[in-house]
C-alpha cells in the first residue's frame, strides 16, 4: 500500500482555501476514484492525469487508486488540481519521493501529452497559500510572473510534468518547446526547490507599448463637466453625465481612468487577484499599475454587473473595475434590476452573492459614471426645442434611473453641445490630462494626510457621523445646505454627500477646510441648481 499527498488550492470567488491532495494505492481491481466535492471538470482530470503521467515516461500503478480531496466539505472546480493530483499519485507510486511534494503547493492544468498549461486565478491561490504558511509553490510557467508576486514565496514555473518530475527526483530536466511549439529553450537557472538549482524558465516580457493614451486637451469646451470630472477623480465621487448625443460625455468618461493616481502596492494586488480571477490579465504584464476602466454593454444582464454565473460565482463588471472607473454609457437602457443591484457595492464597496454552491464576496470599491441622454430622441431640452418625443415618453425615460440609485450620486452634470469656437479650437484647449492629474494627486494626499489613522483615504468613504461630527466645516458653511434639506430638495444621505464633496473641493484648492463657497460648489454639483459661484475647483 502506498500513499502521498500535495497540496492544491481551491478557490470561492477571489478567496482560497488550501486543499490536501491525497493519494492512496491499494491491491485490488485497477479504478481511479476522486472524491471531495469534485465538479465536472475537476472529475475530467482523472483522465487528463492518467494521460500526462504516460506520455511523460512514468508508469500508471495498475492498482485501486483512491484520491481525496480535504477539506471534503468544499466545493472545487477547475482543472487547476490537475497537478497536484498527479504528484500524489506519482509518490504514492513511489516514483518520486512523497517527503518532497508534501508541502509544495501546486496549480496548473494538464495536457494530455504532459504540458502544463495556465489556469485563472493564481495570485489570489498563492495569497492564500502564503497565509496559510506554505512557502513553495509550482505553478505553470506562464503565470510565474503573477505567482511571484506574493512575498516570501518561492516560485517554480515549469512547462511539463517530465520537468518537474525531474527536479524532483534529482534528475537531468529536459528541454521542453516554449508552449509546446518553437524551439527548445532550455530553463533559467536559480530558484525554488531546495537542493535543486532550478530556474523558474520565464522570459522576461518585452515591454508592451503604451500607443496613444487619450488626453483630455483632446475634450472640446466642456469648462463645467471637466472640472466635475476632477472633482470625482480627487474624492472618488460617482458622476452622472446628462445631455445630448455628441456633446462629450463618452470621452469625459474613458479619460476618468489617466487622471485618477496610480495604484498602491496593495490596491494593484486587490486588482490583479480579481483580474487573474477572471482570466483577463494582459500577457506579460503580471501586476496592474494602472486603474482599471470597465463599460459594459447597456443589455448587460444582472449577474454580468455585479457577479454570478453556474457553480461557484465569477466576479461582474463590479469587481474587474474595482479600484477604477465603472463606465454605464446610456445608463436608462439598462434594466432597472441590473441599475438597483449596483446599490449595494456602492454603499459598501463589495458585492456579496449567493448561489447554491455558496455565497461569495467580491471586492467592489469603484468610481461609477453614468451617462444618459435627456431622452429617447436626446434632443430634449428645457423649451422642448427639436424634440418629437411625448412628455410622458420623456418623463418615463428619465424615471428608468431609480431616486434610491441617483441618490447615491455625488455630482450631476448638464453636458451641453459643443459650440463652433470650441469645436474648432477657437476657445484654445483645456488643460491637459497631466496637469489635471498632478491637482488631483495633491487632493488626495491632503486627504490622506487628514484621514490617517482611519479606515478611509478618499472622501467619499467617510461616513456621514465623521464628516458631522470630527470634520466640521467653516462657522456658518452649511447655511444653504441646511435650507435645501429643509425644502426636500436634500436627503439626510444628500447633505453628507455634499459635505464630502466639499472636503474635495476644499482639498483641489488648498484649503485646510470648506468654506461657504465650496459647499455651494457641492451643491451645485449635486443638484444643478446654479449657486452664484464660480466652479473653479481646479483653481491654486
Amino acid at each position: 500500500m502506498g500513499f502521498a499527498r500535495a497540496c492544491s488550492v481551491a478557490l470561492v470567488g477571489v478567496e482560497g482555501v488550501v486543499v490536501e491532495v491525497q493519494a492512496d494505492l491499494e491491491p485490488g481491481v485497477a479504478a481511479f476514484t476522486l472524491v471531495g466535492l469534485p465538479d465536472k471538470s475537476l472529475v475530467e482530470s482523472r483522465d487528463r492525469v492518467r494521460a500526462a503521467v504516460a506520455n511523460s515516461g512514468a508508469e500508471w500503478p495498475q492498482k485501486k487508486l483512491t484520491v481525496g480531496l480535504s477539506p471534503a466539505s468544499v466545493p472545487k472546480s477547475g482543472s487547476g488540481f490537475d497537478l497536484a493530483v498527479a504528484c500524489a499519485v506519482l509518490g504514492a507510486a513511489e516514483r518520486i519521493d512523497p517527503a518532497m511534494i508534501a508541502d509544495v503547493v501546486m496549480i496548473g492544468e494538464l495536457g494530455l501529452d504532459g504540458r502544463v498549461r495556465p489556469v485563472r486565478g493564481v495570485l489570489p491561490a498563492v495569497l492564500a497559500a502564503a497565509e496559510a504558511g506554505y512557502e513553495q509553490v509550482v505553478v505553470p510557467e506562464q503565470t510565474a510572473g503573477e505567482a511571484a508576486l506574493v512575498p516570501g514565496v518561492s516560485v517554480l514555473g515549469v512547462r511539463s510534468l517530465r520537468q518537474l518530475i525531474a527536479v524532483l527526483c534529482d534528475e537531468p530536466v529536459p528541454d521542453e518547446p516554449v508552449g509546446g511549439e518553437g524551439r527548445p529553450d532550455a530553463m533559467l537557472a536559480g530558484l525554488m526547490i531546495p537542493g535543486t538549482g532550478l530556474g523558474t524558465g520565464l522570459a522576461p516580457a518585452a515591454a508592451r507599448g503604451e500607443g496613444h493614451r487619450p488626453d483630455l486637451a483632446d475634450v472640446a469646451g466642456q469648462p463645467g463637466p471637466r472640472q466635475a470630472l476632477e472633482v470625482a477623480a480627487a474624492g472618488g465621487h460617482h458622476l452622472l453625465l446628462s445631455g445630448p448625443p455628441g456633446a462629450g460625455k463618452t470621452m469625459l468618461a474613458e479619460r476618468l481612468p489617466a487622471v485618477l493616481p496610480p495604484l498602491s502596492r496593495q490596491e494593484s494586488l486587490e486588482v490583479t487577484a480579481v483580474h487573474s480571477v477572471a482570466g483577463i490579465l494582459p500577457p506579460g504584464e503580471p501586476l496592474v499599475s494602472r486603474a482599471p476602466y470597465c463599460a459594459p454593454h447597456h443589455s448587460a444582464t444582472m449577474q454580468s454587473l455585479v457577479g454570478g454565473g453556474n457553480g461557484v460565482p465569477r466576479p461582474g463588471a463590479v469587481s474587474l473595475a474595482h479600484r477604477g472607473v465603472l463606465f454605464l454609457d446610456e445608463a436608462p437602457e439598462f434594466s432597472g434590476k441590473a441599475l438597483d443591484a449596483l446599490r449595494q457595492p456602492l454603499e459598501s464597496g463589495h458585492v456579496v452573492v449567493a448561489r447554491a454552491a455558496g455565497v461569495v464576496r467580491l471586492p467592489a470599491r469603484f468610481l461609477m459614471v453614468l451617462a444618459a441622454n435627456p431622452c429617447p430622441c436626446g434632443r430634449h431640452t428645457l423649451t422642448g426645442a427639436g424634440c418629437e418625443c411625448p412628455p410622458s415618453v420623456v418623463r418615463r425615460y428619465q424615471a428608468r434611473l431609480s431616486g434610491p440609485l441617483l441618490d447615491r450620486v455625488d455630482l450631476r452634470v448638464e453636458v451641453e453641445p459643443v459650440g463652433r469656437a470650441d469645436l474648432l479650437g477657437q476657445g484654445g484647449r483645456g488643460e491637459s490630462t497631466a496637469v489635471v492629474a498632478a491637482r488631483v494627486r495633491d487632493a488626495r494626499a491632503r486627504a490622506a494626510e487628514r484621514l490617517a489613522g482611519t479606515p478611509w483615504t478618499t472622501n467619499s468613504e467617510v461616513s456621514g457621523h465623521e464628516l458631522r461630527t470630527r470634520l466640521l466645516v467653516a462657522p456658518g458653511a452649511l447655511a444653504a445646505a441646511e435650507r435645501d434639506l429643509e425644502r426636500g430638495i436634500l436627503t439626510a444621505r444628500g447633505l453628507d454627500r455634499v459635505l464630502r464633496v466639499a472636503w474635495t473641493v476644499a482639498d483641489l484648492r488648498g484649503a485646510d477646510r470648506p468654506d461657504a463657497s465650496d459647499v455651494a460648489v457641492a451643491l451645485e454639483l449635486r443638484t444643478g441648481i446654479q449657486r452664484g459661484v464660480p466652479m473653479e475647483v481646479g483653481e491654486r
